[in-house]
């Protein structure tokens, strides 16, 4: 009986892959240039980091995490999402003591959510994120949503909406807790059984709910703008200042919440508006996150992020039809005849790549043809030929695949004149 991939996974194929490899090699660039450096957390954490750092109330936590005892009892999950665990890396190494500050890390792995698989959205699905910990400069939110838009940009998306909101302090998101429960009190019995728990114990998640999302209430919700104090306002016109000044086009959505709960001051989503992308159209989010460090057991550190989906990512890409500069060639293949020429190939072919250069032989003892048309699949930019003869001779036969162009070289420099004929 074969054996199937799980449900909400997927094998990324030779002639896939290349593409995944692009979106991460500019990713990497980017952060660099940002000076963003690499963390790499465990794939699973102990369960208590993301009911306590993602929040017990959230769809995350409630019902989608892996959840899974070890042979000692102690309860693990697979990393549903990379914010807490980089967080919970900054507070156990103390990286609050480095001297550069803030402390700005990226990071990129799979991620494990049981949830319904639809278009775009997996069981284990590829995150990229950034982390910037330990400043309260609004300038820094608008960094880390410009390098966002950046890696967008940069790979040829241009039908994205970038909407912003903000969620204020302490004292702002209580006025508008209060208000909130005020607001759905009365008919609370209406919504669904997850609204009626978040009910007391975060009313902002209710916002958030996509079965109840039509219903009358939800239009007339009281917005967080409207509760926003004197240095809450003040803070979100300053990142809207930044935004400009970055020549970012944004759109404030009062509605716009996020759906974990350690979110405050400045949240945004970049979304696709390619035609056909579907329903769902959020391709990255983040916000900040002040008070998340204090609560996996860290001294008082603002913190702001994002995380978006590689697969969302190249769902929009084919969305807009953008053709990504992959390169899919070789720089040479190896055509032996005879055994001969077939077991010298073996040493050229590993001198050929010594010098950096993309090369590859027959394995399968076929004929010439069959070689050449081995060759243009995997386009082949030159085709060398070794047979008895040109072993006789000492020399080895060179085609340029493009123009047809063919020529003799000594087979003893062959290697190294090559080399210079790529340039």
């Amino acid at each position: 009986m074969a054996i199937s991939i799980p449900r909400g996974t997927q094998d990324i194929l030779p002639g896939e892959v290349e593409t995944w490899q692009l979106i991460e090699e500019a990713a990497q660039r980017l952060c660099r240039l940002y000076q963003y450096q690499e963390i790499r957390t465990p794939i699973f954490e102990h369960t208590e980091l993301f009911s306590r750092g993602v929040g017990d109330s959230t769809d995350i936590v409630q019902k989608e995490m892996y959840n899974f005892k070890d042979r000692g009892g102690r309860d693990l999950t697979l990393r549903p999402e990379g914010t807490a665990a980089v967080v919970r890396s900054f507070v156990e190494e103390k990286m609050f003591g480095y001297p550069g500050q803030p402390v700005k890390l990226y990071y990129m792995g799979p991620m494990f959510r049981y949830e319904r698989p639809q278009a775009g959205r997996f069981r284990q699905f590829v995150q990229f994120g950034v982390e910037a910990l330990g400043s309260n400069d609004p300038a820094i939110d608008a960094e880390v949503i410009s390098l966002a838009m950046a890696l967008y940009r940069e790979l040829g998306l241009k039908k994205l909406k970038l909407v912003i909101n903000s969620l204020g302090d302490a004292v702002s998101r209580k006025a508008h807790r209060d208000a909130l429960i005020g607001h759905f009190k009365p008919r609370i019995g209406e919504f669904c059984g997850d609204c009626q728990k978040r009910l007391e114990k975060n009313p902002l998640r209710i916002l958030d709910c996509k079965q109840d999302r039509d219903h009358e209430l939800m239009k007339t919700a009281p917005a967080i703008v409207d509760y926003l104090n004197g240095s809450s306002r003040q803070y979100f016109e300053k990142v809207q200042e930044y935004l400009r000044e970055l020549d970012i086009p944004f759109e404030v959505d009062p509605n716009l919440v996020r759906g974990l709960d350690y979110y405050n001051h400045t949240a945004f989503e970049i979304m696709s508006e390619a035609e056909g992308f579907g329903a769902i159209t959020t391709l990255c989010g983040g916000g900040r996150y002040n008070g998340l460090a204090e609560e996996l057991g860290g001294p008082e550190t603002p913190g702001i992020g994002f995380a978006l989906s590689i697969e969302r990512f190249i769902a929009a890409l084919k969305a807009e039809k953008v053709e990504l500069p992959i390169k899919r060639e070789i720089d040479c293949y190896l055509v032996s005849l005879g055994d001969r020429a077939k077991d010298l190939t073996v040493g050229l072919l590993q001198q050929l790549r010594k010098e950096g250069i993309s090369a590859e032989r027959d394995y399968l003892g076929r004929k010439l043809k069959a070689q050449f048309k081995a060759a243009d699949r995997l386009g082949a930019r030159f085709v060398a030929v070794l047979g008895e003869d040109e072993l006789d001779k000492g020399v080895i036969n060179l085609k340029n695949m493009e123009t047809g162009e063919q020529t003799e070289a000594e087979l003893a420099s062959f290697v190294e004149k090559f080399r210079e004929q790529l340039g």
